[in-house]
């Protein structure tokens, strides 16, 4: 567990599954996420037993609370890909830099993993700022990289050295 001024960083848990069904299935939490939004519960059970045997594996995923509630995710569940999301109604409050910063001590604490990645929608300005606040720098670009629905999406990648 990580404790930060305002969050917990803890694993996940199977009684997680109704607040990140809340997420998932948000169209503006989903917006620019690398799935659609999950149609029913089934989907976000099969998301979150996913999550939950990655972390049991040694992966690295942390649910983020703020005052008691799974408010969303960060971490990386295959090092040296980083993510995270987070409902729409805790945006622009500094949850995700918050709930970043932490993470990002802990992973290069605890591992000899040299860098971080992540993929980003260039469309996706709030966490591309996130991002660069916490010194990923852009390694490349690809249009058109891939299909959700109706919408072909690009992607932009970053990286993190390890401090």
């Amino acid at each position: 567990m990580l404790v930060t001024e305002r969050l917990v960083l803890r694993r996940p848990r199977l009684d997680d599954l109704d607040a990140m069904f809340a997420i998932m299935s948000n169209p503006m939490a989903m917006r620019y996420w690398s799935t659609l939004p999950h149609s029913n519960i089934d989907v976000t059970r099969a998301w979150l037993d996913q999550m939950i045997a990655r972390t049991n594996a040694g992966g690295e995923d942390f649910i983020i609370e703020h005052d008691g509630v799974a408010i969303g995710t960060v971490g990386a569940g295959r090092l040296p890909s980083f993510g995270f999301i987070i409902h729409p109604d805790f945006w622009r409050r500094g949850f995700v830099s918050e709930a970043s910063r932490a993470f990002l001590d802990y992973v290069f604490a605890r591992s000899d993993v040299p860098l971080l990645r992540s993929e980003v929608d260039p469309r996706n300005i709030a966490s591309l700022t996130v991002l660069g606040k916490l010194g990923f720098v852009e390694t490349g670009r690809v249009e058109r990289d891939f299909q959700l629905g109706d919408e072909w999406c690009d992607t932009i990648y970053l990286e993190l050295i390890r401090p």
